[in-house]
């Protein structure tokens, strides 16, 4: 059949368009792949071919609020082995395994295992610069030594449960390591090299490097010096007492900041595998729960205080060594008691009936009121893990005998750190602060602060009439009570013993105590609270003035002197004991002669430096209170002199 040259036309019309349909389809598809998908089909491609060696950023630092670095960071490079590209890997396998020690069979195993990178764990992992410049020396194809560090702890055991530790990918697990994991951590960078399906580098193609982000530098609130002496007097207290454990905080009770903390037994981050989970596991100063016994009668005084239900000086309470409370007598620690004393007395006697006294005046709302407000049955929230609450007694179920035994301490269970942040409200004018530990964030590339922690002042709990009142009774405690052993001269020390025995399966222990002792300093104007426990002290009598005194009044006292704190004049004299040494007032002897020291009488030794006959200088200044038999210097010149 012939066809017509209209339906030839037609036909050759139809073919030219769908040609030139298809045309403009492949033209587009094309170009929508190389324009439009062009980059994300080329990263495809790239990262089919490319293979990335890791490098670790640099774990954020570590300091004390003065700058002195207390976690760092040590070189310690990484070993990584791409399968595909060793050449040889009987000889590879060789010479790692002997520059690593490692067993020859097992890392020729790891290099030829089918995947696109290995590392030789773990003797590959986090190794000695010198073992990484041998590796690097034997140029073995396929073998990469990438940067790497690993955690360093200069002063080894020191703050370790408040640090924690970090794990061997630098990760944190305890502490601060672990609380601020994320901003410490950085992220990882990491060099890029290209390859195709037989591991072979690809030509054409140079290495891509990403940086690492370096993690965020920690200021701390920490002081280290302050952190020093508590290490150290802990240190002395374990050897001394062989205690079941001790603990001790030192707080600036004006804005919450911790300047130490420490507890035994202790541990060092380094070596973390080597102790047992429960010792580097519990941060018993945020941790542990236990009754406080009489430190907890500064609450009761507070409140009495500001309720104004005594006066200190003027009411009285006699003391026959017991009060019967609901059918039961709680007694004294004295037997026998103390007989007549002022209120005043019953706080320098740490006198258990005459604070049962003062709780039935409170009654069992307005204290238990204000034991909440001094933040006790819930977190002080500070930025430490594992915190405990304590126990309180419910309201609902406090009968005379609960009210009585919560006013001197027993019955209740507390944190050591509430006690702390109470103690320093009660006096520092009455202002509750949330406790802290870290002060700053630092950019370690610029130096620049990226965010700073500022007090929290949670709410004034007394008035500072009260808390200046609650100081003056505290350093009388500590002059002529129970406190004696924290006495420092010139310091104006404040404080309150605690002897509490230890609770378990709901029954006391036999001479099984927790003693502590609770400071400030200086009374006038308090810088530091420092809080110490000692958990069943052995072959010495158990009382917190006994043991825990002296060793909280080492620590105010070589603190303060660190944080240059000038001493104190008007210090209530402390009541000696037997056990005191005499003290002597350094007499003035600015511009006596040489004739005038050889005939008056000191019980002090005198050296004399200069050609003069008159005395222009002294070293202690007059005033200062020494030891018989200690020196002083004199430092002679003519009269004039001494007159200037």
């Amino acid at each position: 059949m012939r066809v017509s040259n209209v339906t030839v036309r037609k036909r050759l019309i139809f073919v030219l368009v769908a040609g030139l349909l298809f045309l403009i389809i492949i033209t587009g598809r094309l170009g929508y792949v190389q324009i439009v998908k062009g980059d994300w089909l080329t990263g495809l491609a790239l990262d089919s071919w490319s293979r990335n060696v890791p490098f670790e950023p640099k774990r954020g630092e570590i300091f004390d609020r003065n700058g002195i670095p207390i976690a760092k960071n040590i070189s310690a490079p990484t070993v990584y082995v791409v399968p595909r590209q060793v050449k040889n890997p009987a000889k590879t396998a060789e010479k790692l395994a002997a520059a690593l020690n490692l067993n020859e069979k097992e890392v020729y195993k790891s290099i030829t295992k089918k995947k696109s990178i290995v590392n030789i764990y773990p003797g590959g992992r986090k190794i000695s610069n010198e073992k990484a410049n041998e590796i690097r020396s034997y140029d073995l194809p396929g073998v990469f030594v990438a940067e790497d560090s690993k955690r360093h702890y200069p002063f080894g055991s020191y703050l370790s449960h408040v640090l924690g530790f970090v794990g061997i990918d630098n990760q944190g697990l305890t502490g601060l390591e672990l609380q601020y994991d994320d901003k410490l951590n950085g992220e990882q960078g990491h060099v890029s090299f290209f390859s195709d399906t037989r591991g072979n580098r690809m030509p054409g193609l140079s290495d891509e490097y990403e940086p690492p982000l370096d993690g965020l530098d920690l200021q701390l609130t920490i002081d280290a010096k302050v952190q020093s002496i508590i290490e150290r007097e802990l240190d002395n207290a374990v050897a001394t007492y062989n205690p079941d454990g001790a603990i001790a905080i030192a707080m600036d009770p004006n804005t919450g900041e911790v300047l130490g903390m420490a507890s035994r037994p202790d541990f060092n981050p380094e070596n973390y595998r080597d102790v047992p989970q429960e010792v580097y596991n519990q941060n018993k100063p945020v941790w542990s729960t236990y009754e406080p016994g009489s430190t907890f009668k500064i609450i009761t005084l507070a409140a009495a205080l500001e309720e104004n239900k005594v006066n200190l000086q003027k009411d009285t309470f006699y003391d026959p060594g017991y009060i019967e409370v609901a059918g039961k007598k709680l007694r004294c620690w004295k037997k026998g008691g103390h007989g007549s004393e002022t209120f005043l007395e019953v706080v320098q006697n740490s006198c258990n009936p005459g604070f049962v006294v003062l709780g039935q005046r409170l009654g069992k709302e307005s204290l238990f009121s204000y034991i909440k407000d001094f933040g006790f049955g819930k977190k002080t929230g500070i930025d430490l893990q594992g915190e405990g609450t304590g126990i309180l007694f419910n309201l609902k179920n406090v009968g005379p005998l609960e009210l009585a035994t919560t006013a001197f301490g027993q019955g209740v269970s507390v944190t050591p750190i509430q006690q702390v942040t109470a103690v320093a409200a009660a006096v520092n004018g009455g202002y509750l602060y949330t406790p802290y530990v870290a002060k700053e964030w630092v950019d370690p590339r610029t130096g620049e602060t990226v965010s700073r922690t500022s007090p929290d002042m949670r709410r004034q709990v007394i008035s500072e009439e009260t808390s200046k009142t609650v100081r003056h009774a505290l350093e009388s405690v500590v002059a002529k009570g129970t406190g004696k052993g924290a006495f420092v001269e010139g310091y104006r020390v404040g404080g309150k013993t605690g002897t509490a025995q230890k609770a378990v399966d709901g029954k006391y222990l036999k001479d099984n105590y927790i003693v502590s002792f609770i400071g400030f300093a200086p009374a006038d104007n308090p810088q530091i609270v420092v809080y110490v426990a000692v958990d069943n002290p052995k072959n010495t009598l158990q009382f917190g003035g006994v043991v825990a005194a002296p060793i909280v009044g080492a620590i105010i006292e070589d603190s303060l002197m660190a944080m240059d704190v000038p001493k104190r004049k008007d210090q209530i004299e402390k009541e000696a004991t037997w056990l005191d040494e005499p003290l002597i007032k350094v007499p003035d002897f600015i511009g006596e002669t040489k004739k005038d020291i050889r005939s008056a009488h000191y019980d002090l030794k005198v050296e004399t430096n200069g050609s003069g006959d008159v005395v222009i200088e002294q070293a202690p200044d007059p005033g200062v209170k020494l030891k018989a038999g200690s020196t002083i210097r004199l430092y002679m010149g003519d009269k004039s002199a001494s007159d200037d």
